[in-house]
């Protein structure tokens, strides 16, 4: 089965609130098995617009990732962050098959 992969392109407004955000979503991505492949960090426009703070998160799948998103926790935590940041929240399906030069 395919991965599902939460990927975040923020710019935050007042850290104070994104802070609080980042703890209550940490609960809600324990809960719901997220591993994290890239949390803040350095980061460079290859094209297009950039944003300052950059987060991957893997799911056993789409389904597991879109329940996490949707769940009551991190809708919780979501409460801090919404006005507070702007930013790009997408969800994506992992390939699941043969990559190029697999024999």
């Amino acid at each position: 089965m395919p991965k599902g992969y939460i990927i975040a392109r923020v710019t935050v407004d007042d850290n104070d609130a994104y802070m609080r955000y980042a703890q209550a979503a940490s609960i809600a991505m324990k809960k719901y098995g997220a591993r994290i492949l890239a949390r803040g960090g350095k980061y460079e426009a290859l094209d297009g617009d950039a944003r300052p703070r950059n987060v991957i998160l893997e799911f056993e799948s789409y389904e597991q990732a879109k329940a996490y998103f949707n769940s009551s926790e991190y809708q919780a935590a979501r409460a801090h962050r919404v006005g507070k940041s702007i930013g790009e929240f997408v969800l994506v399906e992992g390939f699941d098959g043969p990559q190029p030069g697999d024999h």
